[in-house]
């Protein structure tokens, strides 16, 4: 598969922020709202938008564009506002918990080699 970037791959990086940013914010009620089960359904949620994107774009930059999103979701809900409240309050460990699982899947599917690209060798990296 190419890696040049045209009008298409990029439609799809767009695309995949997008839904990464929509990810986030669901993801962030979901944990607040049913702590055990809700933060596995989000990480469940986060590891399809990863593979998908790395599926969709054959590269780790679709997991990129999908953690760019999801992680300027996480930031922009966190951050207090001028009144000082939050947009959304967090239960505590969960979000934290939330945060550490998505990027550790996030790494995960940005490294993962599919089926088909053949082994990795230290003999032919030198090449």
């Amino acid at each position: 598969m190419t890696t040049a970037l045209n009008p298409a791959r990029i439609a799809v990086l767009l695309a995949l922020l997008v839904l990464g940013a929509l990810t986030g914010a669901a993801g962030w009620l979901v944990v607040d709202l049913w702590f055990p089960g809700g933060l596995l359904l989000a990480l469940l949620a986060l590891f399809g938008l990863f593979l998908g994107g790395r599926i969709a774009v054959g590269s780790g930059l679709g997991v990129g564009a999908g953690a760019i999103g999801w992680f300027l979701a996480y930031v922009l809900l966190g951050v207090p506002r001028p009144e000082g409240d939050f947009l959304l309050g967090s239960s505590g460990i969960g979000m934290y918990a939330y945060l550490l699982g998505g990027t550790v899947l996030a790494v995960m599917c940005a490294t993962l080699r599919g089926p088909f690209e053949g082994s990795v060798s230290a003999a032919r990296s030198g090449k």
